[in-house]
């Protein structure tokens, strides 16, 4: 049960970012002392951090985050690997063998993704199976309406190590989700991880 706590404080941490005891035990349905004696331990591993904040009245707000060592919980797609993999094709081939591979990895997304998105009735509907193949692939993807559209909210960059490397990916991923969704759709990135943001965000919408 220990175990099973302190993980779900990780992914707590990791899809809604920086959060009081109290509303970690709010949203675990567990006791706040649990929680400051799990928080406690995972301090002590360097796995998560606080910033006590001012208020205008009152005690400062212990506000708890994950460290860097804390986000590396989280799976990478074999991050090493991948930066090799990129790094000897750069040398191989250049540039040009690199977009080559974005272009090559888009298409085959691009096809498995129109395939599954095109079931979909609406674009509500067309949504959820995407953030739900997104949560296959470990973006930790959740759907969230606001006023005419969507945000699709990405927690985590399960190819953020190939992304740092090379931004093409991060192109890539925007102009697939244009494709995929169509013309009568407008994407826009909001927040971009790599850019410094904790997370990616999509504002998605009807096109006007």
């Amino acid at each position: 049960m220990a175990d099973r706590t302190r993980t779900r404080l990780l992914n707590a941490l990791k899809s809604s970012g920086p959060q009081t005891a109290a509303d970690l035990a709010s949203g675990l349905k567990v006791t706040s002392v649990a929680v400051r004696q799990h928080l406690d331990g995972l301090l002590q591993d360097g796995l998560v951090d606080f910033d006590d904040q001012k208020g205008s009245v009152g005690r400062p707000k212990r506000v708890w985050d994950l460290t860097p060592d804390g986000h590396k919980q989280f799976p990478d797609n074999h991050s090493n690997l991948v930066l090799g993999l990129i790094s000897g094709l750069n040398d191989i081939f250049g540039e040009e063998g690199v977009d080559k591979l974005i272009a090559h990895r888009e298409a085959q997304s691009r096809k498995s993704y129109t395939e599954a998105v095109g079931k979909a009735p609406d674009l509500r509907g067309k949504l959820e199976v995407l953030a739900d193949l997104r949560n296959r692939e470990g973006y930790m993807a959740d759907l969230v309406p606001e006023g005419a559209g969507y945000l699709l909210i990405e927690n985590h960059c399960s190819i953020c190590a190939a992304a740092t490397a090379c931004q093409g990916f991060c192109r890539s991923e925007l102009n697939l989700f244009k494709d995929v969704l169509g013309p009568g759709v407008s994407v826009e990135r909001t927040e971009h991880q790599l850019s410094g943001g904790r997370r990616c965000v999509y504002r998605i919408e009807p096109a006007a």
